[in-house]
Formats: C-alpha cells, structure tokens, sequence
C-alpha cells in the first residue's frame, strides 16, 4: 500500500521544556510517510523556536498568538497531502504513520485517536474513557488530527475568530459532511493542568465554556473567562 505524504503541525508558545522531544520523537517514528515537521512559534521567549530547529523541525513564526491562526499558518506551508496537528505536550502512538494511511486508504479523509494521560490518576482515567466517542464534547487537540489538506482547505481550514475553541468549531462544521474516524489507539497527554489546578475545577471549566460555545458566546469571551478560571 502506498502511502501519502504526511505534514505533522504543532502550534506552540513556550514549549521549550517539551517540544525537542516531541520532534526527536516523531521523527523516530515518523517513516517514509512523514514529510516534514512544522513548529509554529508565536513569540516564545524561552528558547521554543532553538530547541524545535536543533530536534529537526521546520519553525514558523506567526504574528499572532492564536493555535487558530498557528495551524493556518503550518497548514498553509504544508507540502504534504495530509495534514496532522499535534500539540506540544501529546505523543501519538509510534505507529501513527502506518494508522493514518490505513484510515485514509479505508476511505476516511479526518480522524484522531483515542487519549490517555500520562497521570495514572482514576479521575483521569474517566477522562479518557469517554474520548472512544465520536460526540463533539468528546473532541480537541488533545486527541490529535489528521485530516486531508484538500479537505481542510474546502472547509475554510481553522476560523481565525476563535482564539477559543477552534478544533470544536472546525470540527461542527467538517462532522456533517464527514465521518470523523477514532483510531482505537492511544495518545498520551501532559496532565500538567490538572496538575496545576484541580480536577474539578478542570471538569467545571470545560463544561462552563463548552457550553457557553454552543449557546454562541463570543471567543474572546470564552478565552477570558477560560483564563480566569485556570491558572
């Protein structure tokens, strides 16, 4: 089977701690699938934009500090036929390359993984249970996305007007028209927030917002009390 080119897109700002080994990562695992590596920087001041170079990767600089406009800007520059965003503190399964040309030759043209945290914390593990589900609450960057460059860019790619909430804007828009596959494999994700606040306080303010997101509260409304809520 052969398999399509793949541009892995990470959005960051000051990610030095993680992002060296994110790319080392990818690039290890990555095969002759994976094209290239883009790290979108907007204006860390602690070495991001070094570190992600000296691992291997392609780094962006965008004018504005919004995931939105970062994976724009990543996905714009793309010479692969499939685009797949990663945030800094997630690790796809080392097979990624092989599950995203598999899933693409099935037929689907999006599609994520399953989660897991790197905190063995029981809490965390209800957390993650519910990401096998294809519900839009169940959905975000954490879960990792692939998607067909063709296909991101007949549905307008990210809206730059969420600085909040993005993914589950595209995502409401792309769901209709296409099945969104859940790859039965796990991501592993930083439980630093949680680490930083609660797990309660976590859960209550994803419910907050995402429900304030459905009922049409404006982003940069949902980003100032999200920031308020979380440290």
């Amino acid at each position: 089977m052969s398999r399509l080119r793949i541009s892995v897109i990470v959005p960051v700002f000051q990610e030095a701690v993680r992002i060296g080994d994110l790319v080392r990562y990818l690039l290890l695992h990555g095969g002759e699938a994976l094209v290239e590596i883009i790290v979108v920087d907007s204006g860390s001041t602690d070495c991001t934009a070094a570190y992600a170079a000296q691992a291997g990767a392609r780094v962006l600089q965008s004018p504005e500090r919004s995931r939105a406009a970062q994976m724009n800007a990543g996905a714009g520059a793309a010479s692969g036929e499939i685009l797949y965003f990663v945030h800094a503190d997630t690790h796809p399964p080392a097979s990624f390359d092989a599950d995203i040309s598999e899933t693409l030759a099935a037929g689907f043209v999006m599609g994520c993984y399953r989660y897991r945290f790197e905190d063995p914390s029981l809490l965390l593990k209800l957390n993650a249970w519910f990401t096998r589900f294809p519900w839009l609450w169940c959905q975000g960057g954490d879960k990792t996305f692939f998607i067909r460059k063709s296909t991101f860019f007949d549905l307008g790619g990210y809206n730059g007007h969420f600085v909040i909430m993005e993914e589950y804007d595209f995502l409401r828009r792309a769901m209709p028209h296409y099945p969104l596959c859940i790859i039965p494999k796990y991501a592993t994700v930083s439980a630093r927030k949680y680490e930083k606040n609660s797990w309660l306080r976590v859960q209550i303010s994803n419910f907050l917002v995402f429900s304030l997101f459905r009922l049409g509260v404006t982003p940069v409304k949902l980003k100032r009390l999200y920031g308020g809520l979380l440290s």
